[in-house]
């Protein structure tokens, strides 16, 4: 039996699950949590075993992906069998929100620390303000109720961006106020095509790229020819940034 195990499970691999971080990881991992180089033991974890735990997690149809800026995270297939869930519309355009904040200028101005009420007012000054209505109810007249209902949804999209490693509390945990992680590029991957990021960023949320079936559909395309191997091209992979639950 040991020699059996050996077959299937390498050194390497069984001293990566038999490290004490690997269940935080794993869980982590699983339910959707990017881990970038803030989660310093964590990051290092993952880098020392990236191989072999890239193996263990390609038999739940997942991948471990290195994102360039350095970030790690879970991206299941279409057969994945760990359990999975998309982000909204509204959810991805407050992460392309975070990702220009990231590039901005501001975020050297103040040490890196931004608060919810400055992602709602950018979200308002790149965005149209009607179309952001809309999203959150197809009847909205532009009133006061509807830009408070509005309000609420950025607060819980940043909550669960938050949740995701996106972002990071500074203070108290209802101070509003925290970090952005460059897990957000997960959100930015137009600007790493050479263009200037910030002109780029600014583009995207203009135009509504974000949240259009035809830009997804074209990040769907792209990594599918990227990733799937021949026999799977013809299945579409989700460009969301998705969060997998156990």
């Amino acid at each position: 039996m040991t020699d059996n195990l050996q077959d299937v499970i390498s050194p390497k691999l069984a001293a990566a699950i038999a490290n004490p971080l690997f269940p935080a990881v794993d869980s982590q991992l699983r339910s959707g949590k990017h881990i970038s180089t803030e989660q310093l033991d964590n990051h290092a974890f993952l880098l020392d075993f990236q191989t072999e735990l890239d193996l263990f997690y390609r038999r739940y149809n997942v991948e471990l992906i290195r994102a360039p800026e350095g970030f790690f995270y879970l991206r299941p297939k279409a057969t994945t069998l760990i359990a999975r869930s998309v982000l909204t519309e509204l959810e991805m355009l407050v992460g392309k929100v975070l990702c220009y904040l990231y590039l901005s200028p501001e975020r050297l101005a103040q040490q890196g620390i931004f608060s919810t009420q400055e992602v709602y007012d950018e979200l308002l000054n790149l965005a149209d303000e009607g179309k952001l209505l809309k999203a959150v109810n197809q009847r909205s007249s532009g009133s006061d109720l509807d830009k408070q209902k509005l309000a609420e949804k950025v607060r819980a999209a940043i909550g669960r961006l938050r949740r995701l490693g996106m972002i990071y509390t500074v203070g108290e945990p209802n101070s509003g106020k925290f970090t952005i992680s460059e897990s957000v590029f997960r959100f930015g991957a137009e600007v790493r095509a050479g263009d200037d990021p910030i002109e780029a960023q600014l583009r995207l949320i203009r135009d509504g790229e974000a949240a259009t079936p035809q830009s997804l559909q074209a990040e769907k395309a792209a990594l599918q020819r990227d990733t799937e191997s021949s026999e799977n091209e013809t299945d579409v992979e989700d460009e969301f940034v998705e969060e997998e639950q156990e």
